[in-house]
């Protein structure tokens, strides 16, 4: 009985590497937008070995039964679990961060986004949060707005992301929504290649994690960043399909280990 998927790969030669986790870089970040207790169950028995972040959607954790014993489950998986982007930004235009603190502990999390992507604030001040933040958790930071008619100039986003990983972020993420039709993407999710490029001529890859719930997309960060690129809003049903693309198992990237 296999249960452990290196088992299976040593049949087959030629291919790529995948850090143990915990690892730090070759990611891949779920997007859980409210699944039940049985179907998170389904998940980790199947798919744990292959996801090592959840990100609870938007507000979902506040809508969620159980969601206790949900993130209890992911956790011990191996999986760390953190509340959306949108969640945080609620209680900072609220002016509550001290009860945002109150529910990280509550929920016994260890990771909190910082993002601005619903909220105008100044850079100054979203640094400010993440050094902060970075005390008391791991955090990520979210670049870009979640408005496809806010355009960021390129120079921006290197600046903001240098800025924030000195701050305190772990890993910077670029915007993409759930849609992955915004921030790194066209509106019709075609990738903006030149800004990609400028992007990482500046910003070591590995301190990236990219939103690419697109097949296309991941397609294509693979082909240009190899198999442990970081990708996240991946759906819960993409999960072993993304490891094929990461492992040339799959018509898209076939060609790149042989």
């Amino acid at each position: 009985m296999f249960k452990h998927i290196n088992e299976m790969l040593e049949f087959l030669n030629n291919i790529p590497k995948r850090p143990e986790k915990p690892r730090n870089n070759g990611l891949t970040m779920i997007m859980d937008k409210g699944l039940s207790l049985n179907e998170a169950e389904n998940m980790v028995v199947l798919k744990s070995e292959l996801t090592d972040i959840v990100k609870l959607g938007f507000g979902t954790s506040l809508l969620t039964r159980y969601i206790d014993k949900k993130i209890d489950l992911y956790k011990g998986a191996g999986i760390d679990v953190y509340v959306g982007g949108t969640l945080f930004e609620a209680f900072i235009a609220r002016n509550q961060l001290d009860d945002f603190y109150r529910l990280m502990d509550k929920l016994k999390l260890e990771m909190v986004e910082v993002s601005d992507g619903c909220i105008q604030m100044e850079h100054d001040k979203k640094c400010e949060l993440i050094n902060k933040l970075s005390r008391d958790f791991k955090v990520i930071s979210e670049i870009g707005s979640k408005d496809e008619n806010t355009i960021i100039e390129d120079d921006k986003w290197i600046n903001f992301m240098k800025k924030e990983l000195e701050a305190g972020s772990w890993k910077v993420i670029a915007e993409a929504r759930e849609g992955g039709n915004v921030g790194m993407f066209e509106p019709n999710g075609d990738i903006k290649n030149s800004l990609i490029r400028k992007i990482t001529a500046e910003i070591n890859v590995s301190n990236i994690l990219w939103e690419a719930p697109l097949k296309k997309q991941q397609v294509w960060f693979i082909n240009s960043f190899g198999a442990n690129v970081n990708l996240g809003n991946i759906s819960p049903n993409s999960i072993i399909s993304l490891e094929c693309l990461r492992l040339g198992l799959r018509g898209d990237t076939f060609n790149n280990y042989l």
